[in-house]
């Protein structure tokens, strides 16, 4: 057997105890090691290894705008030779896609952060009485937000971050509720 091949060999074989590195009063895990404790009486809860303010610093950096799933729907409709703006304020919500000529939005939502139910979408396990009131909330505005649009003649369509795994498809979605891309964009 190689080097490398025992070691990790030798790695999964240890006992508990062995895997536990102890900081202070916490338990720190690998994500390997979590995966097969994660089960474990002791260890069914993840701590958190930053303070309150580590971690609410942190989580107030995540942005609205220019989101990785955002810039992956933006790159295929240009790829599709679509012309749109961005993030108009005049308009309720502020979409992250507007194609104004032909009176359409499209909005991306993360699916953890708008609740979508989905695999990542799922709620969290810790500090359900700050989270869920949260979620929910995006998704009532969300829903607020897509009927003033709807009542002032828009058109919208909302594209969700596990839908990103298939571009075929939601290029076929998004071809179908775009129109032809001949027609002009005016801003």
């Amino acid at each position: 057997m190689r080097p490398a091949r025992r070691l990790r060999a030798q790695t999964k074989t240890r006992s508990l105890e062995s895997h536990v590195k102890t900081v202070g009063y916490r338990a720190c895990f690998t994500p390997y090691e979590r995966g097969n404790f994660a089960s474990h009486a002791r260890f069914d809860r993840m701590v958190d290894n930053r303070t309150k303010e580590s971690r609410s610093r942190l989580m107030s950096r995540i942005g609205s705008k220019h989101t990785k799933p955002e810039l992956a729907v933006r790159s295929l409709l240009h790829r599709m030779g679509y012309r749109f703006r961005l993030h108009r304020k005049e308009l309720p919500g502020k979409p992250d896609i507007v194609f104004i000529g032909r009176r359409k939005a499209i909005f991306v939502h993360g699916c953890y952060w708008h609740g979508h139910g989905c695999k990542i979408g799922k709620p969290p396990k810790s500090n359900l009485e700050f989270w869920l009131p949260k979620i929910e909330r995006n998704r009532e505005r969300d829903a607020e937000k897509r009927s003033e649009l709807e009542q002032i003649g828009w058109q919208v369509e909302e594209v969700w971050q596990c839908e990103l795994k298939n571009y075929q498809i939601l290029a076929e979605r998004l071809q179908n509720f775009l129109g032809s891309q001949k027609a002009i964009d005016n801003s």
